[in-house]
């Protein structure tokens, strides 16, 4: 199947260690430098544990043109409910994010998923602005962090 233009029709498939190369190369065009070693662990870990990730490639003509990765949280502080984190996606053709943020829910979905949550830099306003244009809005939760590599400060005592 072919586009008006020509090409051929994208298509979603799972990912696997054998697209680690085009993943990483995909990668590097954006953040310019290569994370081969996050890719491969992430790959490596949804082979071990297929239950805990999701990561879709959209391959056009034989070739990945741009992957998504998630994985999935199952009852944080007691609760049943299935929550995927969103946490890398990079793609080389314009127009291919919503796409493939279409998959990845779809396969979402497919695994119960209730919610799908991502992290952003707040000063990242091209990744805020594809956060949102994908309907990520600001979530009901308050992030909370401290340091561990610094002792805590002796606590005042009010009384």
């Amino acid at each position: 199947m072919t586009t008006a233009l020509g090409m051929p029709e994208p298509e979603i498939r799972c990912l696997g260690l054998d697209d680690l190369e085009q993943i990483v190369a995909i990668d590097r065009t954006h953040t310019g430098r290569a994370r081969r070693r996050f890719f491969e662990k992430r790959l490596e870990a949804a082979k071990a544990h297929p239950d805990d990730f999701v990561h879709v490639g959209m391959v056009r003509g034989g070739a990945l043109r741009g992957y998504a990765m998630a994985r999935l949280q199952r009852g944080e502080f007691g609760r049943e409910d299935v929550v995927a984190v969103f946490d890398a996606i990079g793609v080389q053709e314009e127009g291919l994010g919503k796409a493939l943020m279409d998959g990845l829910v779809t396969t979402l979905r497919g695994r119960r998923a209730r919610r799908l949550q991502s992290r952003a830099e707040w000063t990242s306003h091209a990744v805020l602005r594809f956060l949102e244009a994908s309907g990520f809005e600001l979530a009901p939760r308050l992030v909370l962090e401290r340091s561990v590599s610094e002792p805590l400060a002796e606590a005042v005592d009010n009384t």
